[in-house]
């Protein structure tokens, strides 16, 4: 069991930058792959980046460039760094853990901390 908490939300004016953060309640996060996912109002919730736990990361085509997910896992944090910011990033923000067991994948997640990008 893990539970994570995200910060950083808030609003910004397009062309901006926020930095989101995720902290674990587990000692290490190390074996979980660590997600952030984002969803808008009647929209459904998308992937926006992703990295193992190995530290390979992916990203949503729409972030690319922009975003830069990276993890700590000695602190237990994953951060979302994100640059050059428009409207339609608006959103909930969620940090997801994912841990695979064999065939089965439990996921984990937080609470959401909302983004707005206006002017």
């Amino acid at each position: 069991q893990v539970q994570l908490v995200e910060s950083g939300g808030g609003l910004v004016q397009p062309g901006g930058s926020l930095r989101l953060s995720c902290a674990a309640s587990r000692s290490s996060i190390s074996i979980y792959a660590m997600d952030w996912y984002r969803q808008a109002p009647g929209k459904q919730r998308e992937l926006v980046a992703a990295i193992s736990s190995g530290g390979s990361r992916n990203y949503a085509d729409s972030v690319k460039g922009r975003f830069t997910i990276s993890r700590d896992n000695a602190k237990s944090t994953v951060t979302l760094q994100m640059n050059s910011l428009k409207p339609e990033d608006t959103a909930v923000y969620y940090c997801n853990a994912k841990l695979y067991i064999g065939a089965d994948t439990r996921d984990y997640w937080g609470q959401g901390t909302q983004v707005t990008v206006s002017s």
